[in-house]
């Protein structure tokens, strides 16, 4: 069979099974997105791969630096189409992209159409010379690809209606606000307290207001823009860390230095009494720990600590935890019920061991009795004086304020 042939079967089964995972959490898939999937060719766009590769379901490393860190990559395909269900960009659209790829480019340009605009910017020259000659291959010559700071202005001016950010941000730049046109829209995977949301913020006078959100992760932002998250090791070897991302100053674990050894003491656990389905979103819980649990930071583990049972996490890339002095307490893998669901659970080691875990399983039921509500994101300059500021968890960034908030009508 042709490879042509070939990847477009492919293609099509990528574009079914990101249609039925969204339909299993309870969301649409528009036709207008599932149709520039349907048509631009991954496959030119993510290297020497296998075809079955390009059109998988996980991430592609494109460009690394010398150190072996991953500098570029293609995005999974299904939080590209996430990102791009937020934009609701439609034809006519001008659009400004920041971290280069191609793919997602060549997406947006679909969505677009020849009477709107597309430009991808990114700060490495690697990068944006890969993506202009694979855009150019695919067909997408209209494209206009920058090497450039986005944390600058682009030029005099002017002004995007959708800003979709595709590196994991600290804070919103200046430029982004002023390039942000009327009624436009800013994507952006912002840190806050080290976790990372595809927040879809939106223009309310000064303010800029999310209205949706989801959990994502991103290569961070290089550039005058990066700052850098804090990783505290809990053994001799780094299989195990606390991280607190870059909130640091005000985070109560900020003063943790050295919890080494931790892990060795004597487990305690607790059961939540909060159950959930596998189909069911909780996402939202992990912004509400991290706004009302003080002491607050992640624990991120190699797989083979987790195989190893030194610690007990689903998902190693960082599940909520809380330092208090010499106790270190987590969310851990849930535990099967007798009615088919899970529960969570926590963990805890250190001299108080049981309360602490204790303590962050009733913080969990906290979230659920109060409705298991969604975070929403108000950001408002730098200079905003605290008494313009909304009620909510507060929290200063270098170039703004947040305030998050659980209003009862966002659930789920």
């Amino acid at each position: 069979m042709p490879n042509t042939t070939t990847a477009q079967e492919l293609r099509e089964a990528m574009v079914d099974r990101i249609a039925a995972n969204r339909q299993a959490l309870g969301l649409r898939l528009p036709e207008e997105v599932a149709r520039a999937l349907r048509t631009v060719p991954r496959q030119l766009f993510i290297g020497d791969v296998p075809l079955e590769e390009a059109y998988g379901d996980g991430a592609i490393v494109t460009v690394r630096g010398e150190d072996g860190l991953n500098l570029s990559s293609v995005s999974a395909a299904w939080l590209q189409t996430a990102m791009l269900c937020q934009a609701s960009l439609k034809p006519g659209d001008h659009v400004l992209e920041i971290g280069s790829g191609g793919y997602n480019a060549a997406l947006i340009a679909e969505l677009v159409g020849p009477h709107g605009s597309v430009t991808t910017v990114d700060i490495d020259p690697a990068v944006t010379q890969r993506a202009r000659i694979c855009l150019d291959e695919a067909g997408y010559t209209a494209v206009e690809v920058v090497c450039a700071d986005a944390e600058f202005e682009l030029g005099p001016g002017r002004t995007f209606d959708a800003i979709i950010v595709t590196v994991g941000v600290p804070d919103i730049s200046p430029a982004w606000w002023s390039q942000l046109a009327a009624g436009g829209r800013l994507i952006v995977p912002l840190r806050t307290l080290g976790l990372t949301r595809s927040w879809l913020l939106e223009r309310d006078g000064e303010t800029l207001v999310s209205s949706d959100q989801f959990t994502c992760g991103f290569v961070p932002l290089r550039g005058a823009g990066a700052r850098q998250g804090l990783s505290i090791p809990l053994r001799d070897d780094p299989s195990v860390s606390l991280w607190l991302g870059e909130d640091t100053s005000t985070n109560p674990a900020d003063p943790v230095r050295d919890l080494t050894g931790v892990l060795d003491l004597p487990r305690a656990s607790a059961r939540s009494g909060v159950t959930f389905s596998s189909k069911e979103s909780t996402s939202g819980q992990d912004m509400w720990l991290a706004t009302t649990v003080p002491g607050f930071c992640q624990v991120i583990a190699d797989q083979e600590a987790i195989d190893a049972d030194i610690v007990r996490l689903t998902w190693r890339w960082g599940s909520p935890a809380r330092v208090d002095a010499a106790t270190l307490a987590y969310r851990g893998t849930p535990q099967p019920t007798a009615d088919g669901l899970h529960e969570f659970v926590t963990y805890a080691h250190g001299p108080d061991a049981e309360a602490a875990a204790a303590f962050l399983a009733e913080q969990i039921g906290a979230w659920d009795r109060a409705g298991r509500p969604k975070p929403r994101l108000r950001v408002y300059p730098a200079t905003t004086p605290d008494d313009e500021l909304a009620e909510g968890f507060r929290l200063d960034k270098w170039h703004s304020r947040l305030v998050i908030d659980f209003p009862a009508d966002i659930t789920g």
